[in-house]
């Protein structure tokens, strides 16, 4: 009767070991599917999301601005010179002087030009009494027209000769056509000056002039009177208003000059000096994000990834307008974006994301 359970035992062992062994046999016998045809447990359809770090940004109105380099230029220089010959008889003014509007700078020797005024003023005077007297023999029928024509010319050339002679008299005296600062010496005393001579130049500091050029896909955005500032290469920091745009290219740059006009009443601001320019434009809205956002595409483009709507990553490009200490203002997106601040550079478009949203800044 021991046999009953020695039996048993086998036989629930064996089918034990069938079913575990042998279970999709087993299965295709009681008239399941056979085991090759089983379906596999489907695999993941796509890569797994991403965590990432993103900050919900709302454009905001800023002014943008035309960044340009330039210098300073004097508003006015000249360079008095002789129109006449002769020995300097003033004594000379140092360059740096200041000087006024109308104040002598040289003055040339008379020489005999006094005595040649005076004989061309005794001439004018007996060309009158010529004329008067031909003119009243004229009148009487004692004269004829033509010598009364004759009497006339000689009235008007000694006329002529008297101004010539005042004239040149007038340019023996060299004045500042404006008030502004001696450039150079003016002419020494005792030095003979030709016509054509330099006697001295005269530069007029206030206003001053920054100067630069904007090139043609920026021109359009400056208007005259546009307020501009200026940081000078020594740190100075100087503001005034746009006087002039040229309607020119410069054929070799292709860019067009753009003249600011700025107070300088103290002559703190040099002739020459380099400036870094900023020229007032239209407002536009934008962006500010951190400058860590910025990325590139595949093609080099300069962009930031957003979060799409369907919780994938999306690059769209963007424009930088300006770098600031709290980030960088940027246009190009929507009004309101989400933007992949942290992990940008792990994803790709279309890659799903899990975005951790921060505080704007």
């Amino acid at each position: 009767m021991r046999l009953v359970p020695v039996l048993l035992a086998v036989l629930v062992t064996a089918f034990l070991f069938a079913l575990v062994l042998h279970r999709d046999a087993l299965l295709a016998i009681a008239g399941n599917e056979p085991a090759d045809a089983a379906t596999p447990e489907a695999a993941p359809s796509g890569p797994e999301p991403v965590r990432v770090v993103a900050l919900s940004s709302t454009a905001r109105g800023v002014e943008d601005a035309v960044i340009l380099r330039g210098e300073t230029q004097a508003a006015r220089e000249v360079e008095l010179r002789a129109e006449t010959s002769g020995r300097v008889m003033s004594e000379p003014l140092r360059r740096g002087t200041f000087v006024e509007e109308g104040q002598l700078i040289c003055r040339i020797d008379i020489g005999t030009r006094d005595a040649m005024l005076a004989e061309a003023e005794a001439r004018l005077a007996d060309a009158r009494i010529n004329f008067s007297a031909a003119d009243r023999l004229s009148q009487d029928g004692f004269a004829s027209s033509t010598r009364v024509a004759t009497t006339e010319a000689n009235l008007r050339a000694a006329e002529a000769a008297v101004a010539a002679a005042a004239k040149e008299i007038e340019r023996l005296t060299i004045m500042a056509p404006f008030a502004g600062i001696l450039e150079s010496d003016s002419a020494e005393i005792g030095s003979l000056l030709q016509p054509g001579g330099l006697c001295a130049t005269v530069i007029q500091l206030d206003p001053i002039r920054l100067v630069g050029f904007v090139p043609e896909t920026e021109v359009d955005r400056i208007d005259l009177d546009a307020m501009a500032g200026a940081r000078l290469a020594t740190g100075q920091e100087v503001a005034g208003r746009v006087s002039f745009i040229s309607r020119s290219a410069d054929p070799m740059t292709r860019t067009f000059r753009v003249d600011i006009e700025v107070p300088n009443a103290d002559l703190a601001i040099r002739d020459g000096q380099t400036a870094e320019i900023a020229i007032a434009a239209q407002g536009t809205r934008a962006h500010l994000l951190p400058q860590s956002a910025l990325t590139l595409n595949d093609d080099g483009a300069m962009g930031v990834r957003l979060v799409a709507p369907d919780k994938t990553a999306l690059f769209a490009p963007v424009s930088l307008l300006r770098d600031t200490a709290q980030g960088v203002w940027v246009s190009g997106l929507d009004d309101t974006v989400n933007v992949i601040v942290v992990g940008q550079e792990y994803v790709a478009d279309g890659v799903p994301v899990i975005p951790t949203y921060r505080e704007a800044q």
